[in-house]
């Protein structure tokens, strides 16, 4: 796994040099730069985790190198130094966005009580961030059936090398839940853990989003460079356009890239998770898939088993999503009788384990009483059902449910009709029910509605 990448900018040689070998003694990557405009090429090159930034320099100060790094949306943690600092210019550094300001003669104690308490605070920010992002969803691929033993044996063995990954399965099975199991099982799990979405980003702005991109002095840091050190999991990849998907096969070949309107060549210090749903094989004979990207990401390929194909793991499931919503969303806590857990066992589960967690929290809300009997479950699967619709052109709307599922079905009802009238395209979609295109397609990801070509 990577060092932690260091950056200290001071026009100092003599400080530079012991603070360089102390923090390589350490096992930190250190880099230095002898005022502004070297910190600014160094920054340009390549994001640093942490940066202990001079006030006093002779080009430009510290505080205004703070200021102008702030303005072109650089986020990065910066510690202040200053020999003759004043409690103004500690305020006004914080102001900016200073997380911590040491006093020269620096006490080398303080600099690595300093230096490991910020970087420690940056990877729980990124924790609580893909926690926050995940719903406090279970980390480990839940089951004790036959095919989730092996599946997790074969992730702990994989989660050990550094080689991409892919992971297939239908939708709702369980992927993203896997790829966290792999980054939270490797060497690496101490690093950042990223996830992106290419459908919810507009085409034009997903190259910058993954590889990070450069106009004039404007440096944007790519999800690539924000997952140095940690694991970058790519969700549906078919749905990079061909180019990037070029881009992406290039990098995993040769371990470097560069950003979009960029020269300078990047490690690529990210191990890359991906997951589709599809069938890949038919999507590179169609030519939509880079063959190479998928021979790249098909080294070690791991696949989620469909509900279905493991209901001797829905009891366990049920258990665990009902303990987990009266947890976590103070639900009432209902147990699931036998008769109801051999019902909902029955069940071919076309959703999988979102239908299944989407059942529990309906249960939960909508029933009475500390135990889901069979009568119970067979309704709410009922519910769970898509009618037909009339023959007036509506669609059916069972009343009893709650308000947010009700929402929801007609959203996606209303968005499957409206994008069938528009032929498949987003962008007439859009016009026809006067929704931005980000917003649409993270609104069509959250109804479950796949874009097809």
């Amino acid at each position: 796994m990577p060092k932690a990448h260091l950056l200290i900018v001071d026009d100092e040689p003599d400080i530079c040099s012991l603070v360089q070998e102390i923090l390589e003694d350490e096992g930190y990557q250190v880099a230095t730069a002898g005022g502004a405009q070297q910190a600014r090429i160094a920054v340009r090159g390549a994001r640093p985790d942490l940066v202990l930034l001079d006030v006093w320099m002779p080009d430009t100060d510290g505080i205004s190198l703070l200021k102008e790094w702030q303005q072109l949306g650089l986020n990065m943690p910066v510690v202040m130094m200053s020999g003759h600092g004043t409690i103004e210019t500690a305020v006004e550094a914080t102001r900016l966005g200073a997380v911590d300001f040491l006093e020269k003669p620096l006490s080398l104690a303080k600099l690595l009580v300093t230096v490991d308490r910020h970087l420690e605070l940056v990877r729980m920010r990124q924790e609580n961030e893909g926690l926050k992002r995940q719903r406090m969803a279970p980390l480990d691929p839940l089951g004790g059936s036959r095919l989730m033993q092996g599946l997790r044996a074969q992730a702990e063995r994989v989660a050990g090398h550094e080689t991409p990954v892919l992971l297939t399965g239908e939708p709702g099975s369980g992927k993203s839940n896997l790829a966290r199991y792999l980054h939270a099982h490797s060497p690496r799990k101490d690093g950042p853990y990223v996830e992106f979405q290419p459908g919810a980003v507009e085409k034009a702005g997903t190259a910058a989003a993954l590889f990070g991109c450069e106009e004039g002095e404007t440096v944007r840091y790519g999800l690539l460079e924000q997952a140095r050190g940690g694991t970058l999991f790519i969700d549906e990849i078919t749905q990079l356009d061909e180019e990037q998907q070029r881009r992406l096969a290039s990098a995993l070949s040769r371990l470097v890239y560069s950003r979009v309107g960029g020269a300078q060549p990047l490690e690529l210090a990210a191990r890359v998770v991906a997951a589709s749903s599809r069938d890949l094989e038919k999507e590179v004979s169609q030519g939509k898939l880079n063959e190479d990207l998928y021979y790249q990401l098909k080294v070690v390929p791991l696949s989620v088993p469909a509900l279905r194909e493991r209901p001797e793991d829905v009891p366990e499931l049920l258990t665990f999503y009902a303990d987990w919503f009266h947890t976590q969303e103070r639900l009432p806590y209902r147990r699931f009788g036998i008769a109801a857990q051999n019902r909902l066992r029955q069940h071919p589960w076309p959703g999988n384990v979102r239908e299944l967690t989407n059942l529990v929290q309906r249960l939960l809300i909508m029933g009475q009483g500390d135990e889901v009997d069979g009568t119970e479950a067979e309704q709410a699967l009922g519910m769970s059902v898509v009618e037909r619709p009339p023959a007036d052109g509506g669609f059916a709307l069972d009343l009893r449910m709650p308000l947010r599922q009700a929402r929801e079905q007609f959203e996606r009802e209303y968005l499957l009709r409206q994008l069938k009238a528009a032929q498949g395209s987003v962008g007439k979609l859009a016009k026809l029910v006067g929704l931005e295109r980000t917003h649409l397609y993270r609104k069509l990801r959250s109804l479950g509605v796949e874009l097809k070509d």
